[in-house]
């Protein structure tokens, strides 16, 4: 990895880069996504049964499409015990956290002759999308888990799971025994930009969904933007990151190792070092390339730090939190000596990770919180996938008539103010009477 002093113009070059790689599309993606969503809306199941032949498997039919009973419980008698207590684990801190973030209804009546308050109800259906990748063959349980947990909380009615299959035509029993876990009541067998069409749009084998939630590659994240609308979604994810800070104490080789988890993702994720220490600088980047030719995604790896990977040499800590708020990156750990004297001073981060036993991948599979974060930037202002995600408001306004008669002056005034003749009427016709 490179080192960079910062500030200087070399260090602000490079931080630019990576702040401004942001969620772009290019106008080739953007048409051959139009198209799909278009094929979808038009021809339904024709259309998803020819793409999920064309580039998952050939085997795939109408028929087949959508995951039996059968299949899950022979998929339960292929996982090991290890797999299960990890899935029942990693399941149960979950729950546990999102059950936090439940919010309940509410009626509040102080002022004198009204009601006012609020309905919090789930949506009736919602899809989770589980990426696959090399060919269907890495099941991705942590998203399964991740996505469809807080739905189901939530309240949500239907759940439903998309997923690449298989070159033959199934789906990995993992990926299956943990739906089951967690309620997810149908699983289809189909990915990428047609699988959201199809949770937009409906066909006659795949009923709509009401929010669709879960990452995946670009013609996923294209999808969904386009799709956003006519149904929920949770956001516009972007390639991985990762930002560490480190001072004197931290541990090059554990630095090097998860800069480089999340570097094996993409080739466009970022991993950066921010750090008080020229001597930590030098052994973390010593590390990372040692650590880096032995790992199956090497190039992947190799080509994301060169393209958005950095360390940078900063005077002091609060230079380092600077850079970190300015980034706002989708994981932010904290290997520095004290790092719950810094927390407050963090304000833009996807998830907080603290001290040397924290790396970012027990969040991703089994502390707790949800590992569907704001990316590229966007934690300025966007949240983790939560529990809210899949709920939706509704007002509740009531005033007697005393009540009325006390604030329908102002609402007249208001009203004219703005030229609504009609909204003035509504009230009027009220006092007349």
């Amino acid at each position: 990895m490179k080192i960079y002093h910062y500030p200087s113009p070399a260090a602000e070059k490079k931080v630019s880069a990576i702040v401004d790689r942001g969620l772009n599309f290019n106008k080739k993606d953007i048409q051959s996504v139009t198209r799909i969503l278009d094929d979808v809306r038009r021809n339904g199941d024709d259309a998803v049964i020819e793409y999920a032949q064309r580039f998952d498997s050939p085997a795939i039919t109408v028929d087949s499409i959508k995951a039996t009973e059968g299949e899950i419980k022979t998929a339960s008698k292929r996982v090991n015990r290890r797999f299960t207590r990890a899935v029942n684990r990693a399941v149960s801190q979950i729950e546990d956290f999102h059950r936090r973030q439940v919010s309940q209804s509410w009626i509040d009546t102080h002022r004198a002759g009204t009601l006012l308050g609020q309905l919090v109800n789930p949506v009736d259906a919602a899809g989770v999308y589980v990426p696959g990748a090399r060919g269907g063959q890495t099941p991705l349980i942590s998203t399964v888990l991740m996505t469809a947990i807080p739905a189901k909380i939530a309240g949500v009615k239907r759940l439903v799971m998309v997923t690449p299959s298989t070159p033959a035509g199934g789906v990995d029993p993992h990926l299956l025994v943990a739906a089951k876990k967690v309620g997810i009541d149908e699983i289809y067998k189909v990915g990428s930009a047609w699988a959201i069409a199809a949770l937009a749009y409906g066909t006659a084998t795949i009923p709509r969904v009401n929010v669709i939630a879960g990452p995946g590659n670009i013609y996923v994240t294209l999808a969904k933007k386009m799709v956003a609308g006519t149904v929920g979604i949770d956001m516009i994810a972007g390639p991985s990151e990762v930002l560490v800070i480190a001072d004197h104490t931290a541990n090059p080789e554990y630095t090097a190792a998860d800069l480089l988890s999340q570097a094996e993702h993409d080739v466009l994720s970022s991993a950066i070092l921010v750090t008080t220490s020229n001597r930590m600088a030098k052994a973390v980047a010593d590390a990372v390339d040692r650590q880096v030719a032995a790992l199956s995604r090497k190039e992947i790896a190799t080509e994301s730090i060169r393209r958005f990977g950095a360390i940078l040499v900063v005077d002091s800590i609060d230079t380092a939190i600077e850079v970190a708020n300015r980034i706002a990156p989708e994981h932010l750990e904290l290997q520095i000596s004290e790092p719950f004297e810094c927390l407050g001073r963090i304000r833009n981060a996807g998830a907080v990770f603290l001290g040397p036993y924290t790396p970012e991948p027990v969040g991703d599979y089994i502390a707790g919180p949800n590992h569907v974060l704001p990316t590229a930037g966007t934690a300025r202002f966007a949240s983790a996938l939560s529990v809210e995600h899949f709920c939706k408001k509704t007002s509740i306004v009531y005033y007697s008539r005393q009540a009325f008669k006390k604030e329908a002056a102002d609402v007249i005034h208001l009203a004219e103010i703005e030229g609504l003749d009609a909204h003035v009427k509504s009230i009027k016709v009220r006092l007349d009477n």
